[in-house]
């Protein structure tokens, strides 16, 4: 299949595309930039030039291919209300132009948006009233004649030092001078590694179910306090606990994130789509030394 790939130049998109090359599909990239379109030819895929705020570009790209996946998302979480309206109508834009035509369309969601308690399921619905609603907005596209999925991320880490939002509260660590974590640091977030989040995307394209969610998750749960004190070691920074009630004027906009309990399980994804993570996990990969350096 060809496939259009919005974030094909990404840290999980560049895993994404390379995998899906690896396996006979070929890529169109969604290039905003020249170093975004350079780093897509070097990968052997085809240049799309667009953004995700130029709907015809996005539009044109999904309807020229054979499916669409859906990773970019601007992470500016001063303006996180606003990015998520972007990303909506850029999912309803490639989502229109799909419509009736039973093509593969995934977006990229996140484990962290489902309601915290327990352990989270694939089965478990998305938080409502959050700013990201690009699960919501890409399954609707299911009734509308779309193989539509969505694949919830974790923390991805591996290959160049990227982790997540771990690398948002790392930078905020070497702003603060010390690496917190809210409370007992007993709340989790789930983790994989980027080739094996790369695999799950490629077996949801060509096995995945319309209006299926699907967890990329490996470790199920890694606590924060783990999180911090491995941020601390890296930055040689102190590690403290800090309440709830500073969480806001220490973490700023993470601190909606840092203080939520985000364990998840795959076991029903592994069920159904037969993928099975083999990659070093969350804690002994960015324990690494010189992870974030790399």
């Amino acid at each position: 299949m060809r496939i259009f790939i919005t974030g094909a130049a990404g840290f999980i998109g560049t895993a994404t595309t390379q995998e899906l090359i690896a396996n006979g599909h070929k890529i169109l990239g969604l290039a905003r930039s020249d170093e975004n379109a350079k780093a897509l030819e070097k990968a052997g895929a085809e240049v799309h030039r667009g953004s995700l705020e130029d709907p015809d570009s996005l539009r044109k790209g999904a309807r020229e291919t054979d499916g669409t996946i859906h990773l970019a998302f601007i992470h500016d979480f001063a303006n996180f209300a606003e990015c998520g309206q972007i990303d909506k109508r850029a999912i309803d834009a490639m989502g229109t132009a799909l419509a009736g035509s039973n093509k593969p369309f995934i977006v990229t969601s996140g484990t962290l948006l489902v309601a915290p308690g327990g352990v989270a399921t694939e089965q478990d619905p998305v938080t409502p009233g959050l700013p990201r609603v690009s699960e919501t907005a890409g399954l609707a596209f299911a009734a509308r004649g779309v193989r539509a999925m969505a694949i919830r991320l974790p923390q991805v880490h591996g290959g160049d030092g990227g982790c997540g939002l771990v690398n948002w509260l790392l930078a905020i660590a070497q702003e603060k001078g010390v690496s917190a974590y809210i409370g007992d640091g007993g709340n989790c977030w789930s983790g994989a590694h980027r080739l094996d989040v790369a695999r799950l995307y490629r077996l949801a394209l060509e096995k995945g179910l319309a209006g299926a969610s699907y967890h990329a998750v490996a470790d199920e749960g890694v606590t924060m306090r783990d999180i911090a004190e491995i941020i601390g070691r890296h930055l040689d920074l102190p590690v403290a606990s800090i309440s709830p009630e500073e969480a806001a004027g220490h973490f700023g906009m993470m601190a909606m994130f840092a203080g939520r309990d985000g364990a998840a399980s795959s076991a029903l994804t592994q069920q159904w789509l037969g993928w099975k993570p083999s990659q070093i996990g969350l804690i002994a990969d960015i324990s690494r030394p010189g992870y974030f350096a790399a």
